[in-house]
């Protein structure tokens, strides 16, 4: 079997099918020529980009976020621009209209539509990623601080019991 582009949406993905109807979907994007995969650093990149736009579209930030998108459009696909720049006004009054409507499934689309517009912007012009990641940095809220990691080791033998709890723990032996 070997491995094939198939759009799926904003995205091209590589799938292999057995000839008797069993298809393997891989979930990692190919570049737009549909020869080698993309890095995933550049998948997450958009991703976040993707989410964070959407989430600050009913913000009192929204218009510094545009701006600073469009300006990295300017830069990369400067012929895009203005389109661009309609699209996420589009875009944002879509999702004020689904929030007053409750309705999820329309952010969850905007949010996937705008990860794979900057996924393939970053596939066509890598070099402007350091300007996304700057842009994201201003605009994107500070991440709460990492929990800790707790990593906890046992070994019983024989007819021994152990208990471990990460927090609170009630034995109530009989």
């Amino acid at each position: 079997m070997t491995w094939r582009g198939m759009r799926t949406g904003a995205d091209l993905l590589p799938y292999r099918a057995d000839g008797e109807g069993r298809a393997e979907i891989r979930a990692q994007p190919l570049h737009a020529d549909g020869g080698r995969p993309m890095d995933p650093e550049i998948v997450a990149l958009a991703g976040t980009a993707g989410t964070t736009l959407v989430t600050l579209m009913a913000t009192e930030a929204w218009q510094g976020v545009r701006e600073g998108v469009v300006g990295l459009w300017r830069r990369a696909r400067p012929e895009r621009a203005d389109a661009v720049s309609d699209e996420l006004e589009a875009a944002r009054e879509d999702l004020l209209a689904a929030r007053d409507a409750a309705d999820d499934e329309t952010e969850d689309e905007l949010r996937r539509d705008w990860q794979g517009r900057i996924r393939r912007l970053l596939a066509a012009r890598p070099d402007v990623a350091d300007d996304l990641r700057a842009l994201l940095a201003e605009v994107a809220p500070e991440a709460p601080p990492a929990a800790p990691v707790i990593t906890q080791h046992a070994t019983a033998s024989g007819s021994a019991r152990v208990y471990q709890a990460g927090r609170d723990q009630h034995i109530h032996e009989r």
